[in-house]
């Protein structure tokens, strides 16, 4: 299989202490989005640095296409390397207009690059905007202008260091929908680097989870979501309940009663019971338990439960039933739960 980029046991070693980065593998297929997801200071950002070339790797073996970029015997500078970046500021020239940043890094054919220019700015719909200067546009559109100028050259991989942190919360998600549609039509290889387990969730085709330099797992967003490796990954992505229990085969015995599993267990285990995964009714079917707090989100709402022996879980239900603080329900799963061994 042809990949964009293969990285194989890549290490960082600032010095004799720090070792940033941990034989951390991986192969990205052409027009595949690649999410670099961990908490602040775990090494997402040194590999996607290693990867651009601005740091040269201690040990490991780096691959674009068909050609070797850094291991042993080789390094490639980053302006060789055919990649595009997209930094967390955008590092737009503010002395030049929409148009000139995107044109930066092309060549001086003047009648192509004008071109290719005019087709990026109709491609990230900033062709009314073109005669503006940076101080002039918005945040998403500096974004979109940031994301055009890493594109024109037509490079093998796009890297992105966190490109919508610094964006408002409702203008977030709309630009990085509109930045998934762009590089879908340009078919554009790209890795991204978050903390945001949401943003990875749902931009991604792959997501490599990573903490304290090492890759904890590399799968799809649901096989993460679904199926952590760990109970360290089940915690960090996304809301998540644990719970002690028996196992026996298909089934566990736990304060909820028998809950079906998703892979055979036997012994002490725990259980992970996302908050989707807990049915929450007012007709005596279940567990008793006592609404301590919710929050309306309007298309969802979210609970906290507690149960009769105190233990407290997360439930997330639909808005057909309206809950209110000090409500008597009964709690039960609605889906298997996945088990870890104690």
């Amino acid at each position: 299989m042809e990949f964009s980029l293969q990285a194989e046991k890549l290490s960082k070693r600032f010095d004799t202490q720090t070792l940033a980065v941990e034989d951390i593998s991986l192969k990205v297929k052409p027009g595949e989005f690649l999410t670099l997801l961990g908490p602040s200071g775990g090494g997402k950002t040194t590999t996607l640095r290693l990867l651009a070339g601005f740091e040269k790797p201690s040990s490991g073996r780096i691959q674009i296409g068909s050609r070797i970029v850094a291991d042993d015997a080789h390094f490639t500078p980053p302006e060789k390397r055919r990649i595009g970046m997209v930094f967390q500021d955008y590092a737009l020239f503010p002395h030049v207009n929409a148009r000139e940043n995107i044109g930066f890094g092309l060549g001086r054919n003047t009648k192509e690059r004008s071109k290719q220019i005019e087709r990026m700015l109709a491609l990230v719909g900033m062709a009314p905007y073109a005669e503006r200067m940076p101080h002039e546009l918005s945040g998403g559109q500096q974004q979109r202008v940031a994301l055009a100028r890493a594109l024109a050259p037509n490079p093998d991989i796009l890297l992105l260091d966190e490109p919508f942190s610094n964006l408002d919360t409702g203008l977030r998600a709309q630009v990085r929908t509109d930045v998934r549609r762009i590089l879908r039509e340009t078919e554009t290889t790209a890795i991204f680097v978050t903390h945001d387990q949401e943003e990875a969730l749902s931009l991604s085709d792959e997501i490599a989870v990573i903490f304290e330099g090492k890759l904890l797992q590399l799968a799809t967003p649901h096989a993460i979501y679904n199926r952590p490796v760990s109970m360290r990954v089940a915690k960090f992505v996304g809301d998540a309940n644990f719970m002690p229990a028996e196992a026996h085969g298909m089934t566990a015995q736990c304060r909820l009663g028998e809950v079906k599993l998703f892979h055979p267990k036997t012994g002490k285990v725990q259980l992970l019971i996302r908050p989707e995964a807990l049915a929450v009714r007012f007709d005596e079917i279940g567990t008793p338990a006592t609404v301590l707090w919710r929050e309306f989100f309007g298309h969802y709402q979210r609970l906290g439960l507690a149960l009769a022996d105190g233990a407290e879980l997360m439930a997330r239900a639909g808005v057909d039933r309206y809950f209110r603080r000090g409500d008597k329900v009964w709690v039960s799963m609605a889906l298997p739960a996945l088990a870890y061994d104690v």
